[in-house]
């Protein structure tokens, strides 16, 4: 399986395979048809304790990492009902405009290395 990540801004692309939302809240200003997503798993994304204190800060990414794994190794049935049996692609969509420490950047990490 192939893991993408994107910002749900920029639209479908028939190349996106399963479109998951991993945000905790909607994306403002987005239309859930425009979305054109097949999920939203909200479940997945940070606990609002932790996203709070994260709030995309560059300097807490390596912490925010560490905590956000152990939050997803306490719960490993949402990771494996979000990879499923998917032989496609997966793309896991997120609204954050900071595009390189964000909840999406690190999932996908984490999926990579335990899945």
């Amino acid at each position: 399986m192939k893991i993408k990540i994107k910002r749900v801004y920029e639209g479908f692309d028939i190349k996106d395979g399963r479109r998951v939302l991993v945000d905790r809240l909607w994306s403002r200003g987005l239309k859930k048809e425009a979305a054109r997503i097949d999920l939203w798993m909200k479940e997945i994304a940070p606990s609002d304790e932790l996203r709070n204190w994260f709030a995309h800060d560059p300097a807490k990414w390596n912490d925010f990492k560490k905590k956000y794994f152990a939050e997803l190794k306490s719960n490993l049935k949402l990771c494996e009902e979000l990879i499923g049996k998917e032989k496609g692609t997966l793309t896991l969509l997120y609204s954050s405009k900071n595009i390189e420490h964000n909840q999406a950047v690190a999932l996908k990490e984490f999926l990579e290395k335990y899945f």
